[in-house]
């Protein structure tokens, strides 16, 4: 699981760093709170890519690998690409209907999300968010076939190639920038339109790169569909319950982003990009060591080795705390002079970066609990419970809807962030505990143990980074982006090796085991 976990961890780096890429370029040519494009963008990209982040980390991949991986170990080849290819043809329907309805009702839609006045108020804000919208729905089929040839090659053990293909999405939406945005005044349209046929363009290149070695494996597309085969049905049963079961985070989001609109100009792009930072580690830890575990917890619960599934499940969290701890209080520390080497440049000013630092720290919080729930709920899907999770995250977006309401009377869009990370800890910490009373325990002892060690590691190497920021900060004030990159490396080297001893020190096992299998493979090198 740890070897799967590093090739999915270094191919979802490669793809969250471009990530992080593609906010740095929109961030130098659109800003935030200078012009409405941004806003207008991010809005419009809510639907999408709320169906995005559902299919590709959530649903499509809870209900359709289980069902994919049992077809291939019990019937063969031959019947599991047969349930590939009606998946795929039921999604293309699926999701091309909702396409076209999207279109044709994009302006109550975005009125809808947009409810706030402040949005409204600027002159064309929201005939643009709805000029967007209808651009970028197409991307809901493309990602959609895209995540079904991703469960697939991930069934397969094929794990690196799905996990870099959103990468392709980034590149593809970076490349716009530079060769689409500057036609778009050619055709009459605004230059933020470019990035919008990007985004369509970057689904279609997530489909392009898994193809191929999908075609390797023996796959062969055929227009088939057969509503009443019995797995297709089974998949199609899970993945209500499992949107819903997954859903709470990019629901919250989706929240938040109405909310926001009821704030200043820039708020809604600060709370994107803010939330586009934390979801870095959240991709390179959580996700990656989620999907790692899911085949085998897949193969546990099929054999009934409750045992098994609980060893595997510790393990899994064990390995997200060593890894989302020091994650989240870097972030808090370190959320400013981040923001302000990544993005502060052209038409992203200083007060731009004071506010999306202020929403990074109030998201980071959350990190543990968003990990811990792409761990949890597959879990349960695993065990053939839907109903759990779905119940437990609709609990939890009634949690964020009322905190959510509460906090940004009181803190401003910062409210959003907290009230959202307080709800994921809530859903995690939910279903962690029911996940124990279904499998009779959770190795409780040996997490807790693990967690506060980890915790006290983190909390010194945040110490160090802290310390070392504020004095790199007054020893080295220019603000060139090479020195921004020197205060920034410098404080993060000290906290890593701070984090480094303190493992050591207090014999954090998974430290130590990373730390000796690292160590071996540079011996054989």
């Amino acid at each position: 699981m740890a070897r799967s976990a590093g090739l999915i961890g270094i191919a979802t780096m490669a793809s969250r760093l471009l990530g992080v890429v593609r906010e740095m370029v929109l961030a130098s040519l659109f800003g935030a709170s200078a012009t409405p494009a941004m806003d207008a963008f991010n809005v419009a990209f809510r639907v999408p890519n709320l169906v995005r982040d559902l299919f590709a980390e959530g649903a499509m991949t809870a209900a359709f690998v289980p069902t994919f991986t049992k077809t291939l170990q019990t019937r063969g080849r031959e019947a599991a690409w047969r349930l590939g290819n009606l998946v795929i043809n039921t999604l293309l329907v699926a999701t091309g209907t909702i396409v076209v309805l999207a279109i044709v009702f994009a302006d109550p839609i975005t009125r809808a999300i947009a409810s706030g006045d402040e949005f409204a108020a600027v002159p064309g804000k929201l005939a643009l968010t709805t000029e967007l919208t209808r651009i970028m729905m197409p991307f809901l089929t493309t990602v959609a076939v895209a995540v079904a040839v991703m469960g697939m090659l991930n069934a397969l053990h094929r794990f690196f190639l799905p996990a870099l293909s959103p990468a392709m999405f980034n590149v593809v939406t970076i490349l716009g920038a530079f060769f689409i945005v500057p036609l778009m005044p050619l055709v009459g349209l605004p230059d933020i339109a470019g990035i919008a046929i990007a985004t369509v363009l970057g689904g279609l290149a997530q489909i392009a790169i898994q193809w191929p070695a999908l075609r390797k494996e023996g796959f062969r597309y055929r227009p088939t569909l057969d509503f009443r085969d019995p797995d297709l049905r089974r998949i199609l049963a899970l993945m209500g319950p499992a949107t819903l079961g997954l859903a709470a985070v990019q629901i919250n989001v989706l929240v938040n982003t109405s909310l926001a609109t009821s704030e200043p100009q820039g708020a809604v792009t600060w709370l994107q990009v803010a939330f586009r930072l934390m979801y870095l580690p959240i991709g390179l830890f959580g996700v990656s060591v989620a999907t790692a575990a899911l085949p085998d917890l897949s193969k546990h619960a099929a054999n009934d080795d409750r045992e098994a599934m609980r060893q595997t499940i510790s393990t899994a969290l064990r390995m997200m705390l060593m890894l989302n701890v020091p994650a989240t209080i870097g972030l808090v520390v370190l959320a400013h002079p981040i923001v302000e080497l990544l993005l502060e440049y052209n038409q992203f000013r200083p007060d731009d970066t004071t506010a999306t630092a202020a929403a990074l720290m109030f998201y980071a919080p959350g990190l543990i609990g968003y990990s811990a729930v792409k761990i949890a709920s597959p879990s349960f899907y695993s065990l053939g419970n839907s109903r759990t999770p779905a119940t437990v995250s609709v609990v939890s977006i009634g949690v964020n809807l009322v905190l959510n309401i509460m906090l940004v009377q009181v803190l401003g869009f910062r409210g959003l962030a907290l009230g959202t990370a307080t709800a994921a800890m809530f859903n995690a910490s939910t279903l962690l505990f029911l996940l124990g009373r279904r499998l009779d325990g959770l190795d409780r002892r040996r997490i807790v143990i693990s967690f506060a060690k980890i915790l006290i590691a983190s909390v010194l190497m945040g110490a160090a980074s802290y310390f070392t920021a504020e004095w790199l900060a007054d020893a080295l004030p220019a603000r060139e982006w090479y020195w921004r990159a020197v205060r920034v490396s410098g404080a993060i080297g000290a906290g890593v090796l701070v984090l480094m001893g303190s493992a050591r020190l207090l014999a954090i096992a998974e430290f130590n085991d990373a730390l000796a299998s690292v160590t071996r493979r540079l011996g054989r090198s």
